[in-house]
């Protein structure tokens, strides 16, 4: 109980043998002589008792020597358990709060992107066509509303992300008008399903990019919502400027997805991309549901 107690209090980090070898010493010595004294004393006619303890004075210490070198190193490996678990704890409860920084961090560089390219359609409508501008600027204020309210959600149902992203093509038609053609495929056993929040605009956003900026004609971007092995895949295609892809951007929304996806689930895997020989590039986003 005495060992036990030190250990619990006091453990020196270095020359931890040596430190139990000294007090394990100390104790045995201590214990050996008083049993030794108090045998002697209760037996103190019997000659051959007291024999026998003189003759056994040596091994008794190295008995009682052991069993509490025992006992120490046991109390030891118990007491570093508990602090390895602690420190374990700890580390995960800061690798949890930074991959939660992280993530915040990522969703939030995504959104000065597009509003300062909505911005500037706003300014330029206000000069060309004030009645659209005003009409933007109303869907503009719905959308930001919309995402402060759900900043802090991390996973929102499928439903409610369709919502989101249809508020954001609302923007978009105006600011492209008759060039830009949206068609949403959405299954209905999808609706109810789960997503990480904001993940689905910065890939609609890189459609219209690369299928609307390189061209004065009008395009198609198709989104489509299905289940496959228990699996929400939503798949997103554009046209594309094959020399425009190949000059490319900075990439850093789909990176930036990217990360957020091995940061929740441990997958690089889940974002895909493709380009097809009629230069219709597809991008397929698969978030487990389990």
């Amino acid at each position: 109980m005495i060992l036990s107690n030190m250990l619990g209090y006091y453990q020196p980090k270095n020359e931890t043998i040596l430190f139990v070898l000294v007090i394990t010493l100390m104790l045995a010595g201590v214990i050996t002589f008083i049993s030794n004294f108090a045998l002697s004393y209760l037996f103190t006619n019997e000659l051959t008792y007291r024999s026998f303890l003189q003759l056994s004075l040596i091994l008794r210490f190295i008995i009682v020597f052991v069993f509490l070198a025992w006992c120490a190193l046991a109390n030891i490996l118990w007491y570093r358990l508990e602090e390895q678990s602690a420190t374990q704890e700890r580390l995960l409860t800061a690798q949890n709060l930074s991959k939660e920084a992280e993530l915040n961090k990522l969703r939030h560089q995504l959104q000065p992107h597009f509003l300062f390219n909505s911005l500037n359609s706003v300014y330029a409508l206000t000069i060309m066509n004030p009645t659209e501008a005003g009409t933007m600027i109303m869907k503009l204020a719905s959308f930001l509303r919309g995402n402060l309210k759900r900043d802090d959600e991390i996973w929102v149902k499928v439903e409610e992300e369709m919502e989101y992203i249809q508020l954001y093509l609302d923007i978009e038609k105006v600011r492209f008008s008759h060039r830009l053609n949206i068609e949403v495929k959405v299954a209905e056993e999808t609706l109810d399903l789960c997503l990480p929040g904001t993940l689905l605009q910065p890939i609609v956003e890189n459609a219209i990019k690369f299928g609307l900026y390189n061209t004065a004609a009008a395009i198609t971007i198709s989104i489509f919502v299905k289940v496959e092995n228990n699996r929400l895949v939503i798949t997103v295609q554009n046209p594309f400027d094959p020399e425009m892809r190949a000059t490319g951007g900075t990439g850093f929304g789909l990176s930036a997805i990217k990360r957020r996806l091995y940061l929740l689930f441990g997958d690089e895997q889940l974002l895909q991309t493709k380009a097809t020989e009629d230069n219709i590039y597809i991008t397929t986003l698969k978030i487990p549901q389990n």
